[in-house]
């Protein structure tokens, strides 16, 4: 192949892979400002308050790690299906997907209503327990919601539709402004329930959320020919059991990623107001970086898992060179925005000066791991499209708990470098995950592992 049909193919596998994405891009930044709505929402209310939804949403974001990691099995079963031209078994896979996901939420609603010992075992101070706590009680009620609503969703992104992501997003978001502040502070003749009312109105649009989605399903002839309402079924083990073989190994691999932002938040927790005031509004703006790199994995799993079905190897490794470049040119604008834009992002956030200075070289570090964050993103959406699922898992946690986790806390809390120190940790344990991560999708793509192909 000449240079010029290369580089053709790329950009045509990168116009492809950005119209798939960029809805999903939009949706999930949708999403996260969600968080920081209910942050601004707070740090207008007070310090106490903030850092209250700071370490609460941490724990949440322990809950939505979970479901997105076990669910994330939906895409790429029925991407491959897709390919595969056997559509007509999407519809079964669907309602069992919704069982699995009514269990998960079920489950993880009566775990978040629980975890106040969690928080007093980790030395939370007791001026920001009180607040998480109740953040806690009232968002807890989504748990359920926030399931059945990745489940659906997930099977619309497998087929390729994923403007419903978009939409329910940014939906969601025009939704929890007004209830989550009349909610806390009892405006719009609403009670005044403080940082309960925040996360319940995180919860009810959770609930609206998922509803409005399924309706979407249902009407929308795009889904007819897929059967998702044809009949009803019960739970049935065996395709419940497939998605989870497939689904735990992802859901360890994220759980292994996000719960180590989730421990520096708690440790940086026991580091005063200050320190978690200032951790909670840089990361806001990391996640919301890392939107982009998460919306460009997730369609070059759909793409990759598609060729995969397909038994197309070839199409297996230009979709996910689509998905590489269309990531290292979100990643360097990302980095571009923290770098010069931090200062001023850390003071629409808080009028407190020293959280906001803290924030600003909080920023600074995770400009340093954007590139790393994106390539390790981009690799697992590859991988997570031909099945590959159990190694990756081992990586993370090598990666993010062998290396980023102690990194971290011998820097930040045996060498006093504080929230600094902790961030530097997380600097090395995405780093290490991008670089294995990578190796492992490249080895596979070879050529010499055909088991990983569905055709």
């Amino acid at each position: 192949m000449t240079a010029s049909t290369t580089s053709g193919r790329l950009a045509q596998e990168m116009r492809a892979s950005f119209t798939l994405a960029l809805p999903l891009v939009l949706g999930q930044l949708a999403s996260v400002a969600m968080n920081v709505i209910d942050t601004l929402i707070a740090g207008q209310h007070s310090a106490q308050a903030l850092a209250g939804v700071a370490v609460g949403s941490a724990v949440w974001s322990l809950v939505f790690l979970i479901l997105i990691g076990v669910l994330m099995a939906v895409p790429p079963s029925v991407s491959q299906l897709n390919g595969a031209r056997r559509r007509h078994e999407i519809g079964a896979l669907f309602r069992q997907a919704a069982w699995l996901a009514a269990a998960m939420g079920g489950a993880l609603l009566l775990l978040v209503r629980s975890s106040g010992p969690l928080l007093a075992a980790m030395g939370i101070d007791p001026l920001v327990r009180p607040g998480a706590q109740a953040f806690l009680a009232g968002i807890s009620w989504g748990a359920p919601a926030l399931a059945l609503y990745l489940a659906f969703r997930y099977v619309s992104e497998g087929v390729a539709l994923t403007r419903p992501t978009m939409v329910f997003g940014i939906a969601a978001l025009v939704l929890l402004a007004p209830l989550g502040y009349g909610f806390m502070h009892g405006t719009f003749g609403l009670p005044s329930l403080g940082t309960y009312g925040l996360g319940l109105a995180t919860s009810i649009v959770l609930w609206l959320q998922a509803a409005g989605l399924l309706y979407w399903l249902w009407r929308s002839p795009v889904y007819a020919d897929l059967g998702l309402f044809e009949r009803f079924d019960w739970p049935r083990w065996a395709p419940i059991r497939e998605l989870l073989t497939l689904g735990l190994p992802m859901g360890v691999a994220i759980f292994m990623e996000g719960s180590l932002f989730v421990a520096t938040a708690l440790l940086i927790g026991t580091l005063g107001l200050v320190a978690v005031a200032a951790h909670q509004i840089a990361i806001n703006i990391a996640s919301a970086c890392f939107m982009l790199p998460l919306g460009i994995a997730m369609a070059t799993t759909v793409r990759v898992g598609y060729a995969a079905g397909a038994g197309d190897r070839s199409g297996v490794r230009w979709a996910a060179g689509g998905g590489y470049a269309l990531s290292a040119i979100a990643q360097v604008l990302t980095a571009t925005v923290l770098v010069f834009g931090a200062s001023a992002i850390a003071n629409a956030y808080t009028r407190d000066a020293a959280v906001a200075l803290l924030a600003t070289q909080l920023m600074g570090f995770a400009a340093i791991f954007q590139l790393s964050d994106g390539l390790q993103a981009a690799s697992g959406g590859a991988l997570r499209g031909i099945k590959d699922t159990r190694i990756p898992m081992v990586i993370t946690l090598l990666s993010y708990w062998g290396i980023g986790m102690p990194l971290g806390w011998w820097l930040g809390i045996v060498q006093g470098q504080g929230a600094a120190g902790m961030w530097i940790g997380l600097i090395g344990g995405l780093s290490a995950a991008a670089i294995l991560m990578t190796w492992r999708f490249i080895a596979l793509s070879r050529g010499d592992q055909p088991h990983v192909f569905a055709g």
